[in-house]
């Protein structure tokens, strides 16, 4: 079955088509600046360059044509005609409480996913927008929703609910959520593959560091706990949130600053994290070259980084008593050696020791542990397209069974 991946967001579309008969991405592409000046495609045929045309798309109906346009074209494209589509799989970010796995896209789940707007007001509209476009450009073609919220909605209560009053959980759904499912979900079953180890005999802690950051406790096979919450803003210190934080201190800066209502959570997602801390940018590459020029203030910043990701590590251990394999992936856990060796520094008594030579790769699968180590240390690059894609096959084949 081939399968085209979309994921919508504000003004901007990625998608991938894989043959999932044997796991092959046969394209890719990114449209940008969607319902506004300049809208670009950057389609890529796997083995050719980069295919680039910028053409009005005021919306993203418009954007996806261009999309079915570019993987049937003559030239660029991948696919005959659009009857090659077995099934489009949409990545959706949050489906509340009332979906625990991907699932068939009908009229229920749009309302579902309409009545979680308020939950994820920047994410939400546009995949939804992305859905009903695919719906009147491809009405007969199957569409699956993957769910950033649903791996995680194996947390037992305790990991989940929030200590204040228990009205607000049940009227208003205010409860830790977490992000990165899918991701968590893909690096934890590659973990599984890699140690040659049933991944229900297993005890995982993957980090996902990137801009956004998550870490999540994986306990055969089923995430226990994640460290964001009911937004993605707790939790780890990110590239421009601030993770974890007393509650006063936002009223506590309203009045100070005398804002205006919604402002401070403005400045929380969106110029603290390690850019609030090092006042550098929120981008880690620029804070290590920063750092290494003697920057305080980057140096820091990656500290608290790196000691925020270290409590969680220590906090799961013990959530989980003990751990099997620690997995780094995402832009910033693939790539940064030095980050992960200051994550892993002194966690020896832990049993996670890290190989300094092995630890010397970027964006590649390995076990970057020592040999002696009783925790493995894993570098594996994560694929949500690929999870996406395999999500969308299952669902359409129990479907056909039915």
């Amino acid at each position: 079955m081939k399968v085209l991946v979309i994921n919508c967001g504000s003004s901007s579309l990625k998608y991938q088509v894989l043959d999932m008969d044997g796991e092959i991405l046969m394209a890719k592409g990114l449209v940008e600046r969607i319902g506004l000046d300049g809208s670009v495609i950057r389609h890529e045929k796997v083995g050719q360059d980069k295919f680039v045309n910028e053409t009005p798309m005021k919306d993203h109906k418009e954007a996806i044509k261009q999309v079915l346009d570019a993987i049937v074209d003559q030239e660029h494209g991948v696919l005959k005609s659009m009857a090659e589509i077995g099934a489009v799989g949409h990545r959706v970010v949050h489906a509340g409480e009332k979906y625990a796995c991907s699932v068939m896209i009908n009229d229920d789940v749009i309302k579902a996913l309409e009545e979680c707007v308020e939950l994820a007001p920047l994410h939400n509209p546009p995949n939804l927008l992305g859905i009903n476009a695919c719906k009147e450009l491809m009405p007969d073609i199957p569409m699956v929703g993957v769910f950033d919220t649903a791996f995680h909605q194996t947390m037992p209560p305790e990991s989940y609910i929030y200590a204040i009053p228990f009205d607000y959980y049940t009227k208003y759904g205010i409860r830790r959520y977490g992000f990165h499912g899918t991701s968590h979900k893909y690096v934890a079953q590659r973990a599984s593959e890699i140690l040659n180890v049933n991944l229900d005999d297993l005890k995982i802690i993957t980090c996902h560091l990137g801009n956004g950051a998550s870490l999540s406790a994986i306990k055969r096979g089923k995430c226990i706990d994640t460290s964001m919450g009911f937004t993605p803003l707790e939790g780890l210190v990110m590239g421009t949130r601030c993770g974890d934080l007393d509650p006063a201190i936002v009223s506590y800066i309203r009045e100070k600053e005398n804002l205006p209502f919604g402002q401070v959570n403005e400045i929380l997602n969106k110029k603290s994290g390690v850019l609030g801390i090092s006042g550098v940018s929120s981008d880690f590459r620029d804070l290590e070259d920063a750092a290494a020029e003697g920057n305080e203030r980057a140096q820091l910043a990656l500290k608290v980084f790196s000691h925020r990701v270290r409590f969680y590590i220590g906090a799961y251990i013990a959530e989980m008593n003990g751990v099997d394999a620690i997995v780094f992936t995402a832009g910033l856990g693939e790539n940064s050696i030095n980050m992960r060796d200051i994550i892993c520094n002194d966690l020896g008594n832990l049993g996670i020791k890290l190989d300094l030579v092995k630890n010397r790769i970027r964006g590649k699968e390995a076990i970057i542990s020592r040999d002696d180590s009783p925790v493995k240390v894993i570098l594996i690059p994560t694929n949500e397209e690929l999870m996406i894609a395999r999500d969308t096959v299952d669902i359409i084949a129990g479907e056909t069974k039915k």
